[in-house]
């Protein structure tokens, strides 16, 4: 017998701010362990910039975002939730914001800003890491 397979789509973004001319990333922690990006499903009549927009207030408490155009990575894999098998695709952005401070919700255990190279130790997924590579390279030819 097989499992059914459910599509899920999602959005997601690389956020950061500048201090003293240096990229820090925000990371959230998740309950189930990882330290991840702002994400979050896609509701109908949104696109994904105004899922971002919505995510990054609820999760987060940040309102400026400001996209740069040019970057859009998208990641897939599958997990089980509730016996069932979730095909997912996120699709992230990356947003520039001046707020420092946050306003963590009930979705996340924590959260920090690092400059890439202990965020990219902080990460802990492969393809997170790749995406934030791409993210930092994008802001270092800004």
């Amino acid at each position: 017998m097989s499992e059914i397979k459910i599509n899920e789509k999602s959005a997601g973004a690389v956020i950061f701010r500048k201090e003293q001319n240096e990229a820090l990333f925000l990371l959230l922690h998740y309950p189930s362990g990882h330290w991840d990006f702002v994400k979050g499903k896609i509701e109908p009549e949104e696109n994904l910039r105004q899922t971002i927009l919505r995510e990054t207030q609820e999760e987060t408490g940040i309102t400026d975002l400001d996209f740069l155009d040019g970057f859009e990575e998208s990641v897939e894999y599958d997990f089980q939730y509730d016996g069932k098998l979730i095909h997912k695709k996120v699709i992230f952005y990356l947003a520039k914001t001046n707020t420092k401070k946050i306003t963590i919700s009930h979705e996340h255990l924590d959260f920090v800003w690092l400059d890439f190279e202990k965020a990219f130790e902080k990460t802990t997924y492969q393809n997170a890491k790749l995406i934030l590579s791409k993210a930092n390279q994008l802001i270092n030819r800004l």
